[in-house]
């Protein structure tokens, strides 16, 4: 009895761990140095205290940087500069003796937590050589480690562009180049063995700078109010942020590696640019930098990856005033080099923000292709006529009704006005109810060309392809009038092609879903533990 009773207890608490309460994604903040009038070590340790931010990346293993950081609990990344990489690949004694010497005599006091080494090599003026010494030096750092017993307590891994990705739009598409699959295959199976996270730098800014206006800037900024589909997958964005991290799942997945976990190590907007980079605002960097604490600390996770922790750091805590290039490259920071704020950036997520602001981003009206990454919104018929969307003819039946099931399944679409004796079930043909079900879903989601493209087994329409009883939905904003649907109208949707997602993709919906499990799973675990002691 006493064994069963044990064998019980231990497997409940095993269950409880693995559900992982309180877990929470973190923001964390880039401490660059590349400039010559910073603040010193100490006060830039004082000034992040005083923020209360638990979570630092630097570029190097700056000795007065590591002492300043003793005793605060501050979780610090370290890294290691691509200068140093031919070094640390070559002899393992080298790397033996910058442990020694950098990073042991002041660990743990200064909680080094991770080692990020080299700096998006894939972007490196001589990358073919730096990505092949990547793996090399992060085994030589490893082996380091383990001699010091520390393999388990300090992560290696090593920082990406996003330009490791040979296409990131649609994001279900997205694959790596294949001239880095020598090096970036055995790195990843490097991060499985040794369970460290694949770190990517994800810049919207960038995306939205170069897109020649394709992409709009709400939703460059999180303030969106329509969606981009994926057309592989129906999954819906409403930035552009959650596009690229998706990417990179899918990317990984591609590869046969599901499981490992991502890290966005830099990610952030400018508050100053060029003449030509008038999104370089003080307002737009803190919309941005503001919009994506919320959406990280809410832990809403992203539409392939509901409730998915996501680890963040903004970019970055100064200016820099001895970076070169373009005049943006020396404006990320969220703090002059005097200590004052370049604005006033809430770590909390909790203030309110401006909207964005750039005299180049009037254009509207403008019909958006899914690879611009665009959510723009297309202005119907010349200024409020109608439209329609509904199943091509030319569409083959196996897509059409692929095309359907999305639609009435994770589209959200409510497809009962179809049913047999239902006002839209005649004509009973797979092109009649794949269009009650387009069009609906179209109007639900804002009526955007996106909104009617379902692989290509859809077109706009201008005339209402009503008939009978079976009235076809359009949306009041641009009808004018209320209309009876024969078909129930759900509200605005979401779709995500997740067993654990709500229509939302809010992590509320993740919470009770873990809540759910707790009380079908621990609750009867424990009334059975009891039982055994009566």
């Amino acid at each position: 009895m006493s064994t069963r009773l044990k064998l019980i207890f231990w497997t409940c608490i095993s269950i409880l761990a693995f559900l992982e309460f309180g877990e929470a994604s973190n923001i964390g903040i880039c401490y660059g140095r590349n400039a010559d009038n910073l603040p010193s070590p100490n006060k830039v340790s004082e000034l992040l205290q005083h923020l209360n931010i638990k979570f630092v990346r630097i570029y190097d293993a700056n000795i007065d940087v590591l002492k300043a950081f003793a005793n605060t609990n501050i979780d610090l990344m370290i890294g290691v500069p691509n200068a140093d990489l031919l070094a640390f690949a070559q002899f393992q004694s080298n790397v033996d003796t910058w442990l020694r010497n950098s990073i042991l005599p002041y660990y743990p006091t200064t909680k080094i937590t991770s080692i990020s080494v080299g700096l998006e090599v894939t972007e490196a003026p001589d990358n073919n050589n730096a990505t092949g010494l990547l793996l090399p030096a992060m085994q030589n750092i490893h082996t380091a480690l383990k001699k010091a017993g520390l393999h388990k307590k300090i992560k290696i891994s090593s920082s990406h562009s996003l330009a490791i990705l040979s296409r990131s739009f649609p994001p279900s598409s997205a694959t790596f180049s294949k001239k880095h699959s020598p090096f970036l295959k055995p790195m990843l199976e490097f991060l499985v063995e040794n369970e460290s996270p694949f770190m990517i730098d994800l810049y919207p800014y960038y995306a939205y700078r170069d897109s020649d206006e394709k992409v709009r800037l709400e939703y460059a900024l999180f303030e969106s109010s329509s969606q981009v589909v994926d057309p592989g997958t129906g999954l819906l964005y409403s930035n552009m942020f959650d596009a690229q991290l998706d990417a990179v799942y899918f990317a990984l997945a591609a590869m046969n590696f599901k499981t490992v976990k991502v890290m966005v190590t830099e990610s952030g907007w400018p508050s100053k640019g060029s003449p030509k980079e008038t999104a370089a605002t003080p307002d737009n960097a803190l919309a941005y930098n503001t919009n994506l604490i919320r959406h990280v600390i809410g832990d809403s996770g992203t539409p392939a990856k509901p409730g998915e922790e996501i680890d963040v750091y903004l970019f970055s805590l100064f200016n820099e005033n001895r970076k070169p290039g373009m005049e943006s490259e020396r404006n990320w920071g969220m703090f002059y080099a005097n200590g004052t704020s370049v604005y006033a950036l809430d770590f909390t997520g909790e203030s309110t923000v401006p909207g964005p602001v750039s005299p180049s981003n009037s254009t509207t009206g403008v019909s958006p292709s899914p690879g611009d990454n665009s959510n723009s919104t297309v202005t119907i018929g010349g200024g409020g006529g109608r439209k329609w969307c509904v199943a091509s003819s030319q569409a083959s039946v196996t897509e059409l009704q692929s095309a359907l099931d999305w639609a009435c399944g994770p589209g959200n679409v409510d497809c009962s006005a179809v049913q047999p004796n239902q006002p839209c079930f005649e004509p009973d043909t797979l092109l009649s109810h794949a269009s009650y079900a387009f069009n609906t879903y179209y109007q639900q989601s804002g009526g955007s060309s996106l909104d009617c493209s379902f692989g290509g087994v859809s077109v706009e329409v201008d005339k209402d392809p009503s008939y009978g009883n079976c009235l076809y939905m359009i949306a009041p904003a641009t009808d004018g009038m209320n209309r009876t649907m024969a078909g129930n109208i759900t509200g605005n949707i979401t779709a995500i092609d997740s067993p654990l997602a709500s229509p939302s993709t809010s992590n509320e919906g993740f919470r009770q879903m873990v809540v759910s499990v707790a009380v079908s799973v621990l609750l009867p675990c424990f009334v059975v533990s009891l039982s055994l002691f009566l």
